[in-house]
């Protein structure tokens, strides 16, 4: 195996592994059962927290 045809065969090998994993992230995050999941990350923001005191908590 030359040094050319050993770069195309990695080259191609992380190109599918790459695809792969970037559907599988896409998959994952659109899931349906995971959307409550996610609907509750995304207020974490929006959470008031007066109620906690400031600081370290000495």
């Amino acid at each position: 195996m030359t040094y050319h045809a050993a770069t195309v065969l990695s080259q191609t090998i992380a190109l599918v592994l790459f695809v792969s994993l970037f559907l599988a992230i896409v998959a994952y995050a659109f899931w349906p059962g995971n959307k409550k999941k996610f609907d509750q990350a995304a207020q974490v923001p929006l959470e008031d927290k007066s109620d906690e005191p400031e600081g370290d908590g000495r």
